[in-house]
C-alpha cells in the first residue's frame, strides 16, 4: 500500500471512485456492476458542501447494495479537523443493506489531502461490530485512533497505517480475538507523532497466541525496528509466518544481524525490510543466507538517508511520519 496516491486496488478488487454530484460525464452514467469494484466514497476535504453521508445515500441509491462486496471511505469534509464519527455511523446505519460486504478501507486519505499524521480518527470498533462477516479492514491515521479489545470470528487482514499508533490502540488490537486472522500489518511510527507503544506491548504479536492462524506479519515504519527484530530472533509466532515485514523503519545492522543470529527464517516465503540503514556486508549476509533457501528478501534501502549533525549525532527516520 502507499499513501502517495489512492488505492488502486482493495479486497482483490479494482477500486473505482463513486462519481460526485455534479459528475455528468458517460463515466458516472455507466457505472460497474456492484460486485466487480471496491467502490470508494469521498468529498472534497477542503469544502464543507456535500457532505459523505450525503454522497454515500446517493451511492446507496444508485447502485444495488446487497452485492457490494468492498467499501473504501475517502476523505470527508473538513478532514483536518474533523474525525469520522458521521461517517462510521451512516455505515453502521446502513449494515442490513450491505449484507455481502466483506472488505472496508476507512481515510484513503492521501497527502495532497491530509498528511496521514493528522488524519482525526476515533473509535473504529462499531465497524467491526456491525459487520461481522467482515474478511479485510484497514484504517490509516492515529490522530486519536480507539482501537479496543474486540473479538471477530472471521476478519482475516487487519491494517493500520499511521504515522504514529497509539500505545492504547496496540494494546487493543494485541487483546482482541481473531482467530481467523491471517494478515496483521501496523505501521507503528514515531513518538513524535503518537506512537508511544514499547515492545513489552507488542509482546502479544511475537507470543500469536490470540492469532492462532496468523502467517503474515508488518511490524512496521517504527524508529523501534532493531528492537522489534531483536524480540522476533526468538518469538513463537514466527515459526508459522510465510511473510514477515520489518520495512520502512530505522532498522541498522543491529537489528538486522540479531534476527539472522535467531531461529531459523528459511521457512518464510518473503522477508521484507526495505527502507533501512543497513550496512553492505549484513546485507550481503542476508541475502546469501536466505536467498539459496528459496526466500525472497527485499532488502532495498530505498529513501532512506541519514542526517549527521556537526556535532556527530545521526539522525534516521522512518519512511512516513507526518
Amino acid at each position: 500500500m502507499t499513501i502517495n496516491g489512492h488505492l488502486e486496488e482493495f479486497h482483490g478488487l479494482p477500486a473505482f471512485t463513486f462519481p460526485d454530484a455534479d459528475d455528468t460525464s458517460p463515466r458516472a452514467a455507466s457505472l460497474p456492476s456492484p460486485e466487480s469494484v471496491a467502490w470508494r466514497i469521498a468529498v472534497d476535504a477542503y469544502d464543507s458542501g456535500e457532505q459523505w453521508e450525503d454522497a454515500f445515500s446517493r451511492f446507496l441509491a444508485a447502485v444495488d447494495a446487497e452485492k457490494v462486496r468492498a467499501l473504501i471511505v475517502g476523505a470527508w469534509s473538513e478532514v483536518y479537523d474533523t474525525g469520522p464519527d458521521t461517517v462510521i455511523a451512516a455505515l453502521v446505519a446502513a449494515r442490513d443493506r450491505l449484507p455481502a460486504l466483506r472488505g472496508l478501507f476507512l481515510a484513503d486519505i492521501v497527502m495532497e489531502e491530509c498528511e496521514i499524521s493528522w488524519i482525526v480518527q476515533g473509535d473504529v470498533s462499531p465497524l467491526l461490530d456491525a459487520f461481522p462477516d467482515l474478511e479485510e479492514f484497514g484504517v490509516r491515521g492515529g490522530n486519536q485512533l480507539v482501537f479496543p479489545a474486540v473479538r471477530h470470528e472471521r476478519l482475516r487482514t487487519l491494517t493500520v497505517e499511521t504515522g504514529g499508533l497509539p500505545v492504547e490502540a496496540v494494546r487493543g488490537i494485541a487483546a482482541s480475538d481473531l482467530p481467523a486472522l491471517e494478515g496483521l500489518d501496523l505501521w507503528l511510527g514515531t513518538s513524535e507523532y503518537g506512537g508511544d507503544a514499547d515492545i513489552a506491548d507488542l509482546e502479544p504479536f511475537f507470543a500469536g497466541t490470540r492469532l492462532p492462524g496468523l502467517t503474515r506479519l508488518a511490524l512496521r515504519n517504527s524508529e523501534i525496528q532493531d528492537a522489534i527484530c531483536t524480540a522476533l530472533a526468538s518469538a513463537p509466532v514466527v515459526a508459522r509466518l510465510t511473510h514477515l515485514d520489518v520495512s520502512m523503519g530505522v532498522l541498522t545492522d543491529d537489528g538486522a544481524t540479531a534476527l539472522l543470529s535467531g531461529q531459523p527464517l528459511t521457512h518464510l516465503k518473503v522477508l521484507d525490510l526495505h527502507h533501512n540503514y543497513l550496512g553492505a556486508g549484513v546485507r550481503t549476509r542476508l541475502l546469501e543466507t536466505l536467498e539459496p533457501a528459496g526466500v525472497t528478501v527485499d532488502a532495498d534501502q530505498d529513501d532512506a538517508e541519514s542526517d549527521e549533525e556537526e556535532d556527530g549525532t545521526v539522525w534516521r527516520f522512518v519512511a512516513v511520519g507526518e
